[in-house]
């Protein structure tokens, strides 16, 4: 489609909106408020992660009003089944009859997705990728649009099962859900016990932001900037000669293909949500940290000298700066 200044001012305008409508359920959390609706104007997976009860699931229901969208919800549990989650085929009328599952939707939220067995984590996989869903010997196609936005809580807390590394690289984005500042939780408090919260009003349907979703695919790139994120994605891996020392000694796998696709596409949406018509330095920058924290697997030196994936990342940003005058 051939975008014109009237469809990017709608599109800011929209973004503009949502932002302000979600603020009025979520206190604080802007950046994640942001990252979240990046991801999902790529139509991409999100993984929050943060410790209970810091309003990763409110967060969930709020944009999922915002934006007008069929919303269910699953809670993940040990004894939760593949079948509770993609549905299964009955017996009605002396014929089998499929019931689709709580995954048919355009909005999934997978509520404490690493609390369940690997068995029913897995039966998530096709829907996240392929957006589609095979029971049986026959496939069936998911809603449009289609996004699983997942809860975990910390792989060390009691009672929970780390995700396999296929699922991880399926989400677009992982975002770490802060504890709040004390003026937010101040806020937090005051909103939820001195009075009803305000009504979330829907800004947008699902409709509208597929046209959004083709905006931003249409936004430009310049070689530079291209070339600068695809060294960024190459120097995750520990084998490459270009690769900084830390990646060398810290990290065990980088980033699949599938990360550098993400990066390039979440950097389209950042840079029409700041406003701008073309793709910078700065958005590859600040999309390496959600596209990448998830997709760099760091070996036990890393773990037992207390490294983050997000150290990693930015010294590998430091070091492709260092090499690339451009990319300042």
């Amino acid at each position: 489609m051939d975008i014109t200044e009237k469809d990017i001012n709608h599109f800011i305008d929209r973004i503009n909106g949502i932002r302000a409508e979600i603020s009025k359920g979520i206190i604080g959390q802007k950046e994640i408020i942001d990252q979240m609706l990046i991801a999902i104007l790529c139509e991409g997976n999100v993984l929050l992660e943060g410790v209970p009860g810091l309003g990763k699931t409110q967060l969930v229901k709020t944009i999922g009003k915002v934006l007008d969208l069929d919303f269910s919800r699953i809670q993940f549990t040990p004894d939760l089944m593949p079948a509770d989650v993609v549905g299964t085929n009955i017996m009605q009328n002396s014929q089998f009859t499929f019931q689709s599952g709580p995954v048919f939707s355009n909005m999934v939220l997978a509520d404490e997705i690493n609390r369940a067995t690997p068995k029913t984590q897995s039966a998530m996989l096709e829907a996240m990728q392929e957006k589609t869903v095979t029971v049986g010997n026959k496939t069936h196609i998911l809603p449009k649009p289609f996004f699983v936005l997942a809860t975990q809580n910390p792989i060390e807390m009691e009672g929970t099962y780390p995700l396999p590394e296929a699922q991880m690289d399926r989400f677009l984005f992982k975002l770490d859900v802060k504890f709040p500042s004390i003026e937010e939780l101040t806020d937090i408090v005051t909103l939820t016990t001195n009075k009803e919260q305000e009504e979330i009003k829907k800004i947008t349907d699902g409709k509208e932001l597929m046209k959004m979703m083709d905006i931003a695919k249409e936004i430009p790139i310049a070689k530079p900037v291209l070339d600068y994120a695809m060294k960024v994605i190459i120097s995750t891996h520990p084998e490459s000669q270009n690769s900084p020392e830390i990646t060398k000694k810290y990290v065990a796998f980088g980033a699949s293909p599938r990360g550098a696709q993400a990066i390039i596409k979440a950097a389209r949406v950042r840079a029409l949500m700041e406003g701008r018509y073309n793709v910078s330095f700065e958005d590859i920058k600040q999309m390496a940290y959600p596209v990448l924290r998830h997709r760099i697997l760091l070996n036990f030196e890393a773990m037992s000298e207390n490294i983050t994936s997000d150290h990693v990342i930015k010294e590998i940003i430091l070091d492709a700066q260092r090499k690339d005058p451009h990319g300042q």
